[in-house]
């Protein structure tokens, strides 16, 4: 008998402590449900009473700030003014300076290399980079000048046959699809 009576004890405290458990949930349960705010009424409601809440906050706050009288805001507006003049003029005149030093120092450079251009001869090489001396530049000059005109005129002949065969060709194909098309 003793066996019995504590095996029903057994049994009464397991189920006691299931109890207590879901009695522990249900009430952590409830604690979160009222945590969180209710919401009450439609979208369209509760945005209208944010918006009325923000409005009564708002008016709140503005009751609160002390605004100057109109004397302190011309004061402190010719304040700014000045500042941002004498900034204005500050930055003006280093922009002007630095014109000016710039332009200075850029018209040296021209003069310094006209001056240096008239006092170095020119300096005339062949076809293969051999310095050519003066009674030999006026030849070697104009055998460079055809040379260079030869080059352009290859250049612009190979160009133009390149033109005219991709013309030729798209209209090969153009006229190969329209007689596939009419056959189809």
């Amino acid at each position: 008998m003793a066996d019995n009576m504590d095996k029903n004890m057994d049994k009464e405290a397991l189920k006691a402590a299931k109890e207590a458990e879901k009695a522990a949930k249900k009430a952590k349960e409830e604690r979160i449900k009222a945590s969180k705010p209710k919401k009450e009424g439609n979208i369209a409601t509760r945005a209208g009473n944010a918006i009325a809440r923000f409005f009564k906050d708002f008016r709140g706050v503005a009751k609160k700030v002390s605004w100057p009288d109109a004397k302190t805001v011309f004061k402190n507006a010719g304040i700014v003014l000045a500042v941002v003049i004498v900034v204005g003029a500050a930055v003006y005149g280093v922009d002007q300076i630095l014109n000016l030093a710039f332009s200075g120092v850029s018209d040296l450079a021209v003069q310094a290399g006209e001056y240096f251009a008239e006092d170095v001869s020119e300096v005339v090489t062949d076809e293969h980079g051999h310095a050519v001396h003066e009674h030999e530049s006026e030849d070697a000059s104009a055998d460079a000048s055809a040379d260079a005109s030869a080059d352009v005129s290859e250049e612009a002949s190979e160009d133009v046959s390149e033109e005219a065969s991709e013309e030729v060709s798209e209209d090969a194909s153009e006229e190969s699809e329209e007689t596939e098309s009419a056959v189809a």
